[in-house]
């Protein structure tokens, strides 16, 4: 989870992006190659060699990939109705991942992941990586591990448009009523820093939203880039003041698969400098008009 308003490149240019259910009861899994009218089709290396026992070597030889992704983030990783299947930043990411593995994007396998179980999804197999708009942070590296960041962004603020003058930032907060998820890193935010709003914890953003447009909370907030997605679908809905966080959207897997992180980040390297990323930024973004920016740096530890 840029800094979206400031100069259509750092903030607004890394922004634009966009997050669910609860834990995995209500989880959905789409098998196929993504959807999205710009969707693109990337490199799939043929015969690709990794070491022996590698978790690379197994995805190859198994030819297929289970990924987590957001259902429900316009721009990020959300479930285009016209084709059935994900569509969105994330979901291209994926499909360069996969096809560096060798494994073609209909083998790609797309699991709806919300923020409360993107970590169990992690830990007990249920994924082989996340990809949902998965902020990097310390605490998450204690269990899981990171590739990455691949994107950065920033928390901000939706509200109705008719409230647009009462409510203008952050400062603006103590005594509304903030929505955000349950489990995310925008509603931890609100918690330690607002204590006197009025909070609301919900299972995915398109349900803030809806209490937002129905007039039962004031505020949805999370990274910029997700709520610019919902501002651009719902135009009662504006986003509004500067981002206030920094966020950094990772690639999660298993904890200590140093190999595996190793990799990904060495592919997330060779496609930031081939321009494949932009590609992907752009099959995501074309419709906001926004230039992609620079990638972000990888953090490599």
């Amino acid at each position: 989870m840029s800094r979206i308003r400031r100069a259509a490149a750092v903030a607004v240019a890394g922004a634009i992006a966009l997050t669910g259910a609860a834990a995995c009861g209500k989880s959905k899994t789409d098998t196929g190659g993504g959807g999205g009218t710009k969707s693109k089709s990337y490199e799939v290396v043929k015969s690709p060699k990794f070491a022996a026992g590698s978790t690379m070597e197994k995805l190859n030889k198994a030819g297929k990939i289970t990924i987590g992704v957001k259902f429900d983030q316009p721009g990020i990783g959300e479930m285009d109705a016209a084709t059935g299947k994900p569509a969105g930043f994330d979901i291209e990411i994926g499909k360069i991942i996969a096809g560096q593995l060798g494994i073609p994007a209909d083998k790609v396998e797309w699991k709806e992941a919300i923020s409360k179980n993107r970590q169990p999804f992690i830990e007990n197999g249920t994924v082989d990586l996340v990809i949902a708009s998965y902020s990097i942070t310390d605490d998450r590296k204690k269990v899981v591990g990171f590739a990455g960041p691949y994107y950065v962004t920033g928390q901000q603020l939706l509200v109705r448009k008719a409230d647009k003058d009462k409510i203008k930032s952050k400062d603006d907060l103590p005594g509304k009523k903030v929505c955000s998820v349950t489990g995310s890193t925008p509603l931890a935010y609100i918690q330690q820093n607002y204590p006197t709003a009025q909070i609301t914890g919900l299972a995915t953003y398109t349900e803030c939203v809806d209490q937002l447009r129905a007039n039962q909370v004031d505020v949805v907030t999370t990274d910029g880039a997700i709520l610019l997605g919902y501002a651009a679908k719902f135009t009662d809905t504006t986003v509004v003041g500067q981002p206030f966080t920094t966020e950094k959207y990772g690639i999660g897997l298993k904890k200590d698969d140093t190999a595996f992180r190793n990799w990904l980040d060495d592919t997330l390297s060779k496609v930031e400098k081939n321009g494949t990323w932009k590609k992907a930024y752009d099959a995501a973004f074309s419709k906001t008009g926004i230039k992609a920016p620079k990638p972000p740096e990888l953090e490599r530890y």
